[in-house]
């Protein structure tokens, strides 16, 4: 008589293969989650990982990758310029008015940010005077670039009233009021040039 103790060899096979089967899947189902956990952060030029977590909130602010923005109106400009360098004068135009408009706005809000944080915070009124400074620069290039394009159209009544505006915004000693004089004079809207010859320079 057998005994009790005595297992058929076929029966501890199944057993030893059902063991390892159940083995191999639990090491399936753990090695993704424990490569996960294990793999290193990418690691930037300077060493610093780049973790979406610890990214600096200003890469991530909506306006600098919008339309109200110095970087929205600089778009606009280059967009002009490829117009303009395709004979686009339509599309040219269209870009440089939008860019005129955002840096325009753009110019008056830091303006009025400087209004209000003067005697308050020194150093926020003088950024924000600063940035007023520059988009309002920025609009007045815009404003040139566009005067020159209707020149090119040959519509000069259209780009005397932004050649004055120009001048009335930069001053006519700033080199951009210079300019835009000059464009006055060639197209005979002004009959004396400036600065005359023979005059001392404008510091």
């Amino acid at each position: 008589m057998p005994s009790s103790a005595a297992i058929p060899a076929s029966s501890k096979l199944q057993k030893s293969k059902l063991f390892l089967l159940c083995g191999i899947l639990a090491l399936a189902f753990s090695t993704p989650q424990l490569a996960q956990a294990q793999t290193p952060l990418p690691e930037t030029e300077d060493g610093t990982t780049s973790d979406p977590a610890l990214i600096d909130n200003q890469d991530l602010r909506p306006l600098s990758q919008g339309i109200l923005s110095i970087q929205g109106g600089q778009r606009l400009m280059s967009e002009a310029n490829g117009a303009v360098a395709g004979q686009d004068y339509e599309l040219a135009i269209t870009k440089l008015q939008q860019a005129r408009q955002v840096f325009n706005q753009l110019s008056n809000f830091y303006q009025e940010l400087a209004g209000s944080f003067a005697g308050i915070d020194t150093r926020i009124a003088e950024e924000q005077r600063r940035q007023a400074f520059e988009t309002a620069q920025m609009r007045d290039e815009a404003t040139y670039q566009l005067a020159l394009v209707h020149r090119a159209q040959n519509k000069p009544e259209l780009a005397v009233p932004l050649l004055v505006q120009i001048i009335r915004s930069q001053n006519p000693t700033r080199d951009l009021g210079q300019k835009a004089y000059q464009q006055l004079f060639e197209l005979g809207f002004v009959a004396t040039p400036f600065p005359r010859t023979g005059d001392a320079p404008t510091p």
